[in-house]
């Protein structure tokens, strides 16, 4: 009680997609257990915007960075709020988390018991019996009962003690068992007929039943926590109420709810044994390896999208799927079904965002701080379109913790824009770095090359670094992704937390920017790719900096895959230029001296990437590691590329448990860690900067 005081004070509230986070002024009020939040201090005796109750919150510093934490409130309401610095939160976090342990103490000594209520699950015998043939009137909802007794009204219901939790539990084991039988009586339905396992009203009758009893366990896990508050007086110290993980194993439902029977070791494929037999890692080389362009080939691969084929017919596997998950559940750790997989690992989702290289060069080329700021959020906004395989929303393999991508892309130089561009003027060029020249003395090429490696540093949590670079062009860029999803209902939402820093070494600039958010949506029918939220992107040096704004469809009208942004000289706070339009089809910019340029992505040129054979690859690059399960997508055989995917995945786990056991820390490849972020370990910028140390050596 020493540290119950009332405090107040600004934060940043995290509203939604579109507005972002804004200021709000927020007052705790330890004698009521309320978090309030007002406007502005002004505004503070009206009356206030938000409220929340905390008794029975959960108070959650976030992991993404050192400033934010989450107050989820017992009602199911969340804030996500965001400090100044980390002192700053740990002062709320801690006063927060002592002002909700104080009121749920005290819920749990004053409340009255808990009320019982009169249960009947037993079976309705067998006129109602799920293997009983249905009449043809007769719907599949209607098929099945289960019947309950209601209460005479005005009858007191007697008084639980502690001990009636043990009745509960008898209960809820006859409807476990219930469901169970209903389960199995829907499984053994035959494949045809009038009524058959793949009914659509039994599927969701399937899939709505197990929600229902994932949802009463956790509640009956609540109860027994308040049943030891108030057996001990109070919650033990740290303990938290939270939603318990899906009881039934989601690696091993693939068909209709069955688990898929895989073949004995000695008839598996050499392929499978070969995934599986390959040594730990770190006792493989791990010494950085130097890609030699001249070996890559262009890519002649061209895997979209746009057959829904396996989609439409495991729509029973994805039913169940769902019936396992919970709003909100973190989907890092769940094995999805490989029929959703498109044919390429992450990493290489990551290089196809570069499929403009040409856009990429020509940022350096600008004329002015602004012009080049322009440039980057033209490219930036061009990116996603072919960053996509089609319109249907699939997922990209899950990397292998130390799997790599490399590859590289050339484009002719007079392909590339010059310095004569938007609100250009005559200037001269800045004096550039001399790199060391080939050894050979070779005569300068008539193209450019952007060079690119990727690689997943961390498994859990799912963290990629990927960097490019243009050596004659003095630019690169290096950045960190960690992926989070969660299943959101009827769609699945992915946030890419990380950072990437572009390096325009030829003027002395960074550019920092983030990555949207992404949107699996109608995943029970045809599923599309949507991206939301807001991204920056800021150069310190030149005060210029972008607001980007990728829209998310509204549930009445508006537009589908809208972004609206602006670009600003911080100092003046003037707009310099606008953009809106969609980020996959026609974007609109409209300039401060009143010009406007649209460009249509349907009809922008792809430069194809350059990649190096498979028989020249490691044996940790994507293509190559992947390699059998995307053969068996091809050619449409789900069991075979199940199988495949699976021996990877049982491998990482071996390897994973091997480390943890014999406490031997990974060892990455490319990439170095940099406080909260990663770093390619020979970026330009070091190469440069040895560069002109050499040159004032040599003058």
């Amino acid at each position: 009680s020493d540290h119950m005081e009332n405090i107040c004070g600004y934060l940043m509230k995290y509203t939604n997609l579109v507005t972002g986070w804004q200021y709000r002024y927020f007052v705790l009020n330890n004698d009521a257990g309320l978090l309030e939040y007002f406007v502005n201090e002004q505004s503070r005796h009206l009356k206030p915007r938000g409220t929340l109750q905390l008794a029975g919150a959960v108070i959650s510093p976030s992991d993404e960075d050192s400033h934010t934490f989450t107050v989820n409130a017992a009602s199911g309401e969340q804030y996500k709020l965001r400090a100044t610095d980390a002192k700053e939160r740990q002062h709320w976090v801690s006063r927060l988390q002592i002002c909700t342990q104080h009121h749920t103490e005290a819920i749990g000594k004053n409340n009255p018991p808990l009320k019982s209520r009169s249960f009947s699950l037993a079976s309705q015998g067998s006129a109602n019996s799920p293997g009983v043939q249905r009449r043809p009137s007769q719907n599949a909802v209607s098929f099945f009962s289960v019947g309950h007794h209601r209460l005479p009204t005005g009858k007191r219901v007697p008084i639980m003690q502690p001990d009636h939790l043990v009745d509960v539990r008898e209960m809820m084991s006859q409807a476990e068992g219930q469901q169970r039988d209903l389960i199995r009586s829907i499984e053994c339905l035959p494949a045809s007929g009038h009524l058959t396992s793949l009914d659509q009203d039994l599927l969701m009758l399937k899939a709505t039943s197990m929600a229902t009893m994932n949802c009463l366990n956790d509640c009956f896990h609540i109860l027994q926590l308040q049943h030891a508050s108030q057996q001990k007086g109070s919650l033990p110290a740290g303990t938290t109420i939270s939603w318990l993980e899906p009881k039934i194993s989601l690696a091993n439902h693939f068909k209709n709810g069955a688990a898929q029977n895989f073949p004995a070791e000695i008839n598996k494929p050499a392929s499978v044994r070969e995934e599986q037999s390959i040594s730990e890692p770190c006792q493989l080389t791990r010494e950085p390896e130097e890609i030699n362009p001249d070996e890559e080939l262009e890519d002649i691969c061209d895997d979209k999208e746009d057959d829904l084929g396996a989609v439409e017919e495991q729509r029973s596997v994805i039913l169940h799927l769902l019936s396992q998950l919970k709003l909100g559940m973190d989907l890092t750790r769940v094995v999805l079904p490989t029929f959703i997989l498109e044919k390429r690992s992450l990493l290489e989702m990551y290089a196809d965002f570069m499929s403009h290289p040409d856009l990429f060069v020509a940022i350096t080329n600008g004329s002015s701080p602004e012009e080049r700021m322009i440039r980057f959020v033209e490219y930036y906004l061009t990116s996603f379109h072919e960053g996509r395989k089609g319109a249907i929303a699939k997922k990209p393999y899950n990397p292998i913790i130390g799997e790599t991508f490399h590859c590289s892309w050339r484009m002719p130089k007079s392909n590339v824009a010059t310095d004569v561009g938007i609100n250009s003027s005559a200037h001269s060029p800045p004096e550039q770095v001399t790199l060391p020249k080939d050894p050979e003395g070779q005569a300068e090429p008539d193209y450019y090359t952007v060079k690119f490696v990727a690689e997943q540093v961390s498994h859990h949590p799912p963290v990629s670094g990927f960097y490019a670079e243009c050596v004659e062009r003095n630019m690169c860029v290096n950045a960190h992704v960690w992926t989070k999803s969660k299943f959101l209902g009827m769609s699945i939402g992915v946030t890419m937390v990380g950072e990437g820093v572009l390096h325009l070494l030829e003027h002395g600039e960074e550019y920092t920017f983030s990555l949207p958010c992404a949107y699996a949506r109608s995943i029970l029918t045809v599923p599309w790719v949507e991206l939301g939220g807001k991204v920056n992107i800021n150069c310190a040096k030149t005060g210029y900096s972008a607001s980007i704004n990728f829209h998310t469809k509204p549930f009445y009208g508006g537009k589908l895959h809208r972004v609206t942004g602006e670009v600003k000289q911080n100092m003046t706070n003037t707009v310099v230029c606008r953009v809106q339009g969609e980020w996959n089809s026609v974007l609109e910019f409209t300039y401060s001296n009143g010009e406007t340029k649209y460009v249509d992505l349907t009809k922008l040129s792809v430069t194809r990437k350059r990649v190096r054979p498979l028989e020249k690859q490691g044996p940790f690059e994507s293509r190559r590691l992947w390699q059998h399960v995307t053969e068996s997508l091809r050619d449409g055989d789900i069991d075979k590329a199940t199988e495949h995917k699976r021996a990877l995945e049982e491998r990482q786990r071996n390897e994973e448990r091997l480390r943890a056991e014999t406490e031997t820390p990974w060892c990455t490849k490319y990439f170095l860690k940099d406080g909260d972020g990663w770093v390619y370990h020979k970026p330009l910028w070091k190469t440069v900067s040895a560069a002109q140390t050499q040159q004032t050596d040599s003058n």
